[in-house]
C-alpha cells in the first residue's frame, strides 16, 4: 500500500508541474488553484508513504516519477521533442526506480 501511495504522490507531482505551465506565471486563477491542490495532495500522499518506506528510496522514487511523467507530459501536451538521448535518460531513471523498489522489497 505505501508504494501505491507513493505512485499517486508522484502522479500528483506531475499534475502540479504541468499545472504550473498552464498557470502562465500565476496569471490564471483556475490553473493556479488546481496546481495548489495537486501540490497539497502530492505532499500529503508522500507523507503517508513515508510512514512505512525509507526516506531516501521514497523521495528518489517520488521525484523520479515526477521527472519521467513531466517529460512525457511535456511531449504529449506541449510538443516537446523526445530525442534518443532524452529517452535513454528517462529509461535510466526508470531503471533506478525499479532498483530502489527491488532493494526495499
Amino acid at each position: 500500500m505505501p508504494w501505491l501511495l507513493l505512485l499517486l504522490a508522484g502522479l500528483f507531482e506531475v499534475g502540479w508541474a504541468v499545472g504550473l505551465k498552464y498557470a502562465a506565471g500565476f496569471s490564471r486563477p483556475l490553473p493556479c488553484l488546481l496546481t495548489g491542490a495537486a501540490m497539497l495532495a502530492s505532499i500529503a500522499l508522500l507523507g503517508l508513504a513515508l510512514k512505512s518506506l525509507p526516506l531516501g528510496s521514497a523521495y528518489a522514487t517520488w521525484t523520479g516519477i515526477g521527472a519521467i511523467g513531466t517529460l512525457l507530459a511535456g511531449a504529449l501536451l506541449f510538443g516537446e521533442t523526445l530525442t534518443p538521448l532524452r529517452l535513454l535518460s528517462v529509461l535510466l531513471i526508470a531503471a533506478g526506480l525499479v532498483g530502489l523498489k527491488l532493494a526495499d522489497g
